[in-house]
């Protein structure tokens, strides 16, 4: 019976199973680099001004703020004397909460908003959460004609993006002729919203930004 020797592992087999811990361990060196950075800039201090204060090489600095490297704690503790902050504001950055949403194809939050009674759907994509800036993504369905179109004034600014459909958007004093592919960005300060259903269904992506300190 002939014998079959294994496969020898390639370069990407060999490297998968550490891929994760390693974009982790990257992550980290780039956070903490990143604070070096910034705590030496807010000092007003060169790179030669830090390496000289905690006893590193200007190169092995400039590594460290690059995230080439990963320091030791020993100079971890000669950074944080120089730069005359604990250890553990290196680690700030890395240790916030990333958010995400996820949201599958027609599961989004139906929202009752102005105009929903005139045939607008509202289905929310997203929302930022314990954030000064909010950006909420929705996804909005004309379905059918109405004599009364809602004219919408809020704090912020607004993107939209027509997926589906032709209309006539209204901004201000203006008209804009959209179809699918076009998109409008605009101060959602001035009077905005569809006022001509030229092509049902319309589809259109809206992503709204403002101040939370603005949120009425």
């Amino acid at each position: 019976m002939k014998r079959t020797d294994p496969p020898v592992p390639t370069k990407d087999m060999q490297q998968n199973p550490h891929a994760v811990t390693g974009a982790r361990e990257n992550r980290l060196e780039v956070a903490i680099g990143r604070q070096v950075h910034e705590y030496r800039l807010k000092l007003g201090m060169t790179v030669a001004d830090l390496s000289r204060q905690a006893g590193l090489s200007a190169g092995m600095l400039s590594k460290i703020e690059n995230g080439q490297t990963s320091p030791s704690l020993a100079t971890l503790q000669a950074l944080s004397g120089a730069l005359n902050v604990p250890v553990t504001a290196f680690f700030r950055k890395f240790e916030e909460q990333r958010d995400a949403t996820f949201v599958k194809a027609g599961e989004g939050l139906a929202i009752e908003r102005r105009g929903t009674r005139a045939g607008h759907q509202y289905h929310l994509l997203g929302h930022s959460i314990g954030k000064s800036l909010v950006v909420e993504p929705y996804m909005v369905t004309l379905t059918e004609t109405s004599d009364v179109f809602p004219i919408f004034q809020h704090a912020g600014q607004e993107f939209i993006y027509i997926v589906e459909g032709e209309v006539g958007y209204r901004h201000g004093d203006k008209l804009y002729d959209m179809a699918a592919g076009d998109s409008l960005f605009f101060d959602a300060d001035a009077p905005h919203g569809p006022e001509e259903l030229r092509k049902l269904p319309i589809r259109l992506l809206s992503v709204i930004v403002y101040s939370r300190s603005g949120e009425s």
